[in-house]
């Protein structure tokens, strides 16, 4: 039984519920899964792992810093052991947008940091209007209107393709 490391990022909440689905599935596989917020400035040295996984959601067009920090500071851990990085975003919700390969905000991320992982996913994420505050209810809303995206701020409206979720599940279990 392996032991995974899921180190995340979310900014609404959404990148934590595709944690635990993916913890799901590994755990269904035979290993166990510890989630962890980057946001607490975890250091690796204070855990017990075989694999290691990062998710980090987008929010204006960018990753958090704190998930660059994270890999900077952790790269020659990180290439060490099986890894995966995912990425959540709503323009993962278009076919053309929807691959690690396609997909701009990965791209772009993977462009400015030094680590290769070895396995990538890229997933929609959810747009929750009702629990945006009115700044970032009006920029989103604006946002997916130049994107033809769903522009009513009473909706929430999920993305996320929970099968290939779990098709990466299984592809960590794998590692």
């Amino acid at each position: 039984m392996a032991k995974v490391l899921m180190l995340y990022s979310t900014t609404d909440g959404h990148t934590i519920e595709i944690c635990r689905r993916l913890a799901s599935v590994i755990s269904a596989a035979g290993d166990s899964t510890e989630l962890v917020d980057l946001i607490d400035g975890p250091s690796l040295d204070h855990f017990e792992f075989d694999k290691i996984v990062i998710g980090a959601s987008i929010r204006y067009g960018r990753h958090r810093k704190t998930v660059y920090e994270f890999i900077r500071t952790n790269r020659e851990t990180l290439e060490r052991y099986p890894n995966a990085l995912f990425s959540v975003n709503v323009v993962a919700r278009k076919p053309g947008k929807d691959t690690p390969g396609t997909n701009p905000y990965l791209r772009k991320f993977l462009a400015r940091i030094e680590w290769v992982p070895q396995n990538l996913g890229v997933f929609a994420g959810k747009i929750d209007y009702p629990s945006l505050g009115p700044f970032d209810r009006t920029m989103i809303r604006f946002i997916l209107w130049i994107g033809k995206g769903p522009t009513d701020t009473t909706g929430t409206y999920e993305f996320t393709d929970w099968d290939r979720v779990e098709e990466f599940g299984r592809l960590i279990a794998r590692l």
